[in-house]
């Protein structure tokens, strides 16, 4: 019962982003192709909100749901890996037409496909933990 407000939640959020057509290919391909203000709006809200989260957690010394502190590592700044994770990140979101967050919303939307794109994610993942000690971090 304790997971149940957990995955509530998780079934709004992706009715919301469906309803947003955030997890639209379509919307997506227009981003890229800089053809519609859509989608840039929707993540210009994501980093507003969560600045003003990140803010508010500092600011007001929040804690978790255990009531034990929040800390927010401070990150490097100016470091290349940034750029060169951005870039293969968005290349990524480019050639398949979806982030990571919404494949399972697309999969529970019926899109099948996105299976292929969720069986690559988890290899990625497992391949990046191969070889993560290799990596200049």
């Amino acid at each position: 019962m304790k997971l149940l407000k957990y995955i509530l939640v998780g079934f709004v959020f992706g009715i919301v982003l469906t309803k947003a057509e955030a997890v639209s290919w379509y919307r997506i391909y227009e981003m890229f192709l800089f053809q519609s203000f859509h989608m840039y709006g929707i993540i210009m809200t994501a980093i507003v909100t969560g600045v003003i989260g990140v803010f508010l957690i500092k600011k007001l010394n929040l804690k978790d749901i255990n009531g034990n502190p929040i800390y927010i590592m401070p990150k490097e700044q100016g470091n290349i890996r940034y750029w060169i994770g951005g870039i293969i990140f968005g290349l990524g979101w480019a050639m398949i037409g979806a982030c990571p967050g919404p494949i399972f919303i697309m999969i529970g939307a019926g899109f099948m496909a996105m299976g292929v794109v969720l069986i690559g994610a988890l290899f990625g993942t497992f391949l990046y933990g191969l070889i993560k000690n290799k990596l200049p971090h």
